[in-house]
């Protein structure tokens, strides 16, 4: 099996001739073969759009859907029946670090797992899909992971 290879492609119009306040940082992303493009910018502090994903939330996002995919793979294997989950996560870049960078990732998954459910490895299947999440593995940052496991009401 031969490597695995990601693309990503970017587009930018405008000018930087009036330095760097005048230039603007709105531009599109897209990551074929997938057909949808999105809006980009900046964040805020960097004279970007609010109303627009920026690089550094979209690093976020990678972590936290990786550790969302590698937790449903070891869950079904593990046969523990998960229903919902859902994330809070947060990325910090302090402003002093040199060079800029985020140095931390804090993911907060829920997990909602059907009535019945033995959850006594949840912990322990939280941190095998960490250890074996691609992108986690990918960031020199620290990527921590807080869970919470809720168990569903068994209907009657």
């Amino acid at each position: 099996m031969g490597d695995h290879t990601y693309r990503a492609t970017i587009a930018w119009e405008g000018s930087t001739g009036g330095g760097y306040t005048a230039y603007p940082r709105d531009h599109e992303g897209a990551v074929p073969p997938a057909t949808e493009s999105f809006a980009l910018s900046a964040d805020p502090h960097f004279r970007g759009d609010a109303t627009r994903a920026n690089p550094e939330q979209l690093l976020v996002l990678a972590a936290s859907s990786c550790q969302m995919l590698s937790f449903l793979h070891v869950a079904a294997t593990a046969e523990l029946d998960v229903l919902d989950y859902t994330d809070d996560a947060e990325g910090i870049m302090p402003k002093g670090e040199q060079p800029m960078r985020i140095t931390r990732i804090t993911l907060r998954p829920r997990v909602l797992v059907a009535a019945g459910s033995d959850v006594a490895r949840f912990e322990e299947l939280m941190h095998e899909a960490h250890e074996s999440c691609f992108i986690a593995n990918s960031l020199n940052t620290d990527v921590v992971v807080e869970p919470t496991v809720e168990i569903a009401i068994k209907e009657s």
